[in-house]
């Protein structure tokens, strides 16, 4: 009996070895995709914001929250099984399916641009797109919103899961799918915690500018007179509540503005390199060799100067691309849609 114990821990051990294995081997191909996508990330964490910005305070963690989960739903119910499965049965789907994703990342960014510069054309191109007939109440416009940003959301998770696959050749499927998801809910903690947290800072602030028991408010009971320690701090805590109430408008523009520029490079950027899986070399040789040369031109500088240069030519690119595509939709992909709704709806019976 003894032996037959010891031999069952024996297999236990192996087990848990086998396991704690398989878990470091889960957790280096998570950090190193992690890395890699990095720059899809920091792009996610900029554009999101803008579909907060213009909402009742109270309303901001709640989009916030709406947006988070439909990441959640995109990376691991649409995305992660995509991903395995393209993987699996039809690699050659997954740079066509990226390029498409790309090309509507380049128009929603030079959407708004042309939303910027012609305020009244864009006013009626966006009219012209009205095909669900959105109302104008709050929770309509909301709603709008937020099925605008976990659009956009999807094509940025589909980057990273992307970049995640890449990193991981010839690994098993299982590995594959932990790593998927592992990064998907990891990436998504960050992005929309950090959102959160900028969407909120200039609520923080209009409260640490009123406070006048920085200290005390935290321990004493309410009615409590200033401390010394509170009004030693009171100049600093209400100085730095002000430049949060004044800053954070200013902030969140040029996160904006940044978000915008993020869309259409990270657009651009797709492509570029779908361009040249396809073996349209041109462009993106081009864009590599002109980076090379400003680099070469500022050496100090040389490493932030190349990837200035090559983020500005897949910038140009995608800018074009989505201007292109902007009467597109207008003129031909928006009147079908609008047709193909009106002829779903003769079939369907009328409510009583």
């Amino acid at each position: 009996m003894s032996k037959g114990l010891i031999a069952l821990l024996d297999d236990v051990a192996g087990l848990a070895k086998v396991a704690a294995a398989s878990l470091d081997d889960v957790a280096a191909h998570a950090g190193r995709a992690s890395a890699k996508a990095a720059g899809v990330v920091i792009d996610d964490a900029a554009v999101t914001p803008r579909y907060v910005v213009g909402f009742a305070a109270e309303r901001e963690l709640p989009i916030v929250g709406r947006i988070a989960a439909g990441s959640v739903r995109n990376k691991l119910l649409y995305l992660l099984p995509a991903a395995l499965a393209l993987s699996a049965l039809a690699p050659w789907l997954i740079t066509p399916l990226l390029m498409l994703g790309g090309g509507f990342l380049c128009y929603e960014g030079a959407e708004k641009v042309y939303e910027a510069l012609w305020p009244h054309r864009a006013h009626h191109h966006e009219a012209a797109l009205d095909t669900a007939g959105a109302g104008d109440s709050p929770r309509s416009l909301e709603d709008e919103k937020v099925r605008g940003a976990i659009r956009t959301d999807l094509i940025l998770s589909a980057e990273i899961m992307a970049i995640t696959l890449a990193t991981m050749p010839g690994v098993s499927f299982w590995t594959q799918a932990a790593v998927l998801a592992a990064v998907g809910l990891g990436i998504t903690a960050v992005v929309y915690g950090g959102v959160a947290l900028i969407v909120k800072a200039d609520d923080a602030g209009l409260a640490l500018a009123v406070n006048r028991r920085p200290v005390s408010s935290l321990f004493a009971p309410a009615g409590a007179p200033p401390s010394r320690a509170d009004r030693l701090l009171r100049p600093l805590t209400q100085g730095l509540g002000r430049g949060l109430v004044r800053g954070m408008p200013v902030f969140l523009k040029g996160l904006g503005v940044v978000g915008t520029a993020a869309m259409i490079w990270v657009g651009g950027g797709i492509i570029l390199h779908g361009l040249e899986e396809y073996g349209v070399t041109a462009p993106a040789h081009a864009v590599h060799a002109l980076a090379e040369a400003a680099a070469h031109a500022l050496p100090a500088l040389a490493g932030a100067v190349e990837w200035a240069v090559g983020a500005a030519a897949s910038g140009l690119l995608g800018l074009v691309v989505g201007a292109a595509l902007i009467p597109l939709v207008e003129h031909a992909a928006a009147p079908a849609l609008r047709r193909a709704r009106r002829l779903g709806g003769r079939g369907t019976p009328r409510a009583p």
